[in-house]
């Protein structure tokens, strides 16, 4: 039942993920590192301190009594994670949120799943699943094949972009994406997908601030299991990583672009842009505080990584369909991309079976 109510965690955190680009979709007259960044503020700024404020009261003593060794890795992988994040949204600018989604997410889910257990296998630790337990135990071997089976359905969502391009000449859909770019996209989805698993190896190396987390919750909450929030205490200095490159980048954009006055330019409709933002940003951070429950639930291995990022992929090309990515595609491609998608919920079924099994 636990595992269940992880999946349940996961699979909010992931409609949270796939949904947060679509604010940015209606926000006018703003260039796009503006509206980035003021959404950015709101995920990575505002709202990670306040949500761990609202379940972990003492998370600041947490993190002043943590290891400079721990914070300083944990913020690191999160600097890494940020180019990852940044890279993120540009390949949904030129790919649209179904196709960008499907490449970025499925590298980053292969990656960010299985390198930490190649890792503890050279350098065990314990608690922590190494590469050669997944081929030793059942419930590894559908996990692989889990995540075997979600890469086909990432296979085909891609082969149905391939195609997409093609029915539509190669400019612009019916979702009125007029950026958008196949080979340019393909590129930024590579560097996105390859540092955007660098997330889950901040919240490795954070775990020391969980763990205290989690002890302080059972220490008051005895019998009560595991703390559903610890996690939101290690998101606070994961992100801090995140803002430092993404708010770099933007002002060099702004510099460059000469954007700077979309944030007073009152011939845009100001109010309405900053709520969009603010609206995108929580909605984005929202992903992570159910990931940690989801986490709590399942704990931070390759399941919770991969049932993550499946979701995502999975809801971001359910959104592709109903903001019209594929309207006036042929048959066979459309068949493609709702093959993709169903072939992706078979995965997430395996992956929750398997940990189930564990």
């Amino acid at each position: 039942m636990q595992a269940l109510l992880g999946v349940f965690f996961h699979f909010i955190g992931g409609f949270a993920s796939s949904s947060f680009y679509i604010p940015y979709k209606k926000v006018h007259g703003w260039a796009w590192e503006s509206f980035w960044i003021v959404g950015g503020l709101f995920s990575w700024l505002i709202v990670p301190p306040l949500a761990a404020w609202l379940t972990i009261p003492n998370f600041g003593h947490i993190i002043s009594q943590t290891s400079t060794a721990t914070l300083g890795y944990t913020y690191l992988f999160g600097l890494l994670w940020g180019i990852g994040g940044l890279t993120y949204g540009l390949g949904v600018r030129y790919l649209g949120v179904s196709l960008g989604s499907s490449i970025m997410l499925g590298l980053s889910m292969v990656i960010g799943s299985m390198l930490p257990s190649i890792y503890y296998e050279f350098v065990p630790q314990e608690g922590k699943d190494t590469i050669s337990m997944f081929f030793a135990n059942a419930w590894g071997l559908y996990t692989l094949g889990g995540l075997l089976i979600c890469i086909i359905g990432i296979y085909l969502c891609g082969l149905a972009g391939v195609r997409k391009e093609r029915d539509l000449g190669g400019h612009s859909d019916a979702s009125g994406n007029k950026e958008f770019n196949l080979s340019l996209g393909l590129i930024v989805a590579i560097i996105s997908g390859v540092l955007s698993a660098c997330f889950n190896f901040g919240l490795e190396a954070g775990k020391p601030m969980a763990i205290v987390a989690n002890d302080l919750w059972k220490a008051a909450h005895p019998g009560e299991g595991e703390f559903l929030f610890q996690n939101n205490v290690t998101y606070v200095v994961v992100l801090w990583g995140g803002l430092t490159t993404n708010f770099i980048w933007c002002l060099i954009l702004n510099v460059r672009n000469k954007s700077f006055g979309n944030y007073v330019d009152a011939k845009t409709p100001l109010l309405r842009n900053y709520v969009l933002c603010a609206l995108a940003g929580t909605t984005w951070y929202l992903q992570f505080f159910f990931y940690g429950m989801g986490e709590s639930k399942l704990g931070n291995g390759a399941s919770s990584w991969i049932l993550h990022m499946a979701f995502i992929i999975l809801l971001a090309n359910v959104w592709g369909v109903v903001l019209k990515e594929w309207k006036g595609v042929s048959k066979k491609t459309y068949a493609t991309i709702l093959a993709g998608i169903l072939v992706i919920i078979l995965s997430v079924l395996i992956v929750g079976f398997a940990k189930e099994m564990g």
